[in-house]
């Protein structure tokens, strides 16, 4: 496949997971009487990469977040050559679908995206309240934990044909427990595409969701590294 294919693949689902997440959360949580909530908001993140990952797996492998092309590359999983090229075309679908988002939301009067724009925030833009610390431990955390279950279930050694549900699940998860905390990020993509748009304090705090989720990332591939080596001995 070429590299060109990969991209698109990688802009298109990137498009995908923040239209639908992120949409999920602006366009359908909050709706009068029938908001779908924390609940609906988790499940719709973990379907877009569970959609995606059978719709583009075989083509770009669905990274769909810059933490995970990174994640893959430290568990020696991804060439380095493709990183960067990678990041750039999620980043742009990710920003892409938070402006097709935008364009659906202004078509509704009164709206307000300094209000909320489904972004990512810790301290007093934290859905609970919590703290810088605490919101930058729970993004290594999570982020670190998704990549060891995607590390894991795409092991030639794990049943075949499971990981896009593992990891679907995984992401839902994810959103269960931190939605509360930062809105969860856990990738790089989704956060700048919303931020962008939103502006303010949702830029200043930014670079908290940029840099956990990549160090999360390279602690898991380094501790995924362990273990295949562990299985070599």
């Amino acid at each position: 496949m070429t590299l060109s294919k990969k991209l698109g693949a990688e802009f298109i689902g990137t498009f995908w997971l923040v239209l639908g997440g992120c949409g999920s959360a602006v366009l359908a949580a909050a709706f009068p009487d029938v908001g779908i909530g924390l609940l609906g908001v988790s499940l719709a993140f973990g379907l877009t990469v569970l959609t995606m990952a059978f719709a583009i797996g075989h083509i770009s492998g669905c990274h769909l977040n810059p933490a995970v092309s990174i994640g893959l590359w430290s568990g020696g999983r991804f060439s380095l050559s493709e990183v960067g090229p990678y990041i750039g075309a999620q980043i742009a679908g990710g920003i892409a679908g938070a402006a097709v988002l935008y364009i659906i939301e202004t078509g509704q009067a009164g709206f307000d995206v300094s209000a909320g724009f489904a972004s990512n925030g810790y301290a007093e833009h934290s859905p609970g309240g919590y703290s810088l610390i605490a919101a930058l431990v729970t993004e290594i955390v999570m982020t670190f934990m998704f990549l060891i279950i995607i590390l894991g279930a795409t092991d030639k050694r794990a049943p075949q044909g499971f990981a896009p549900i593992a990891i679907g699940l995984a992401l839902t998860l994810i959103h269960l427990i931190s939605i509360p905390i930062t809105n969860t990020s856990v990738n790089p993509a989704r956060s700048t595409g919303v931020a962008l748009f939103q502006g303010g304090w949702a830029v200043d705090q930014l670079w908290l969701f940029l840099v956990a989720p990549i160090v999360g990332a390279i602690l898991a591939g380094v501790v995924y590294r362990w273990f295949e080596a562990g299985e070599n001995d």
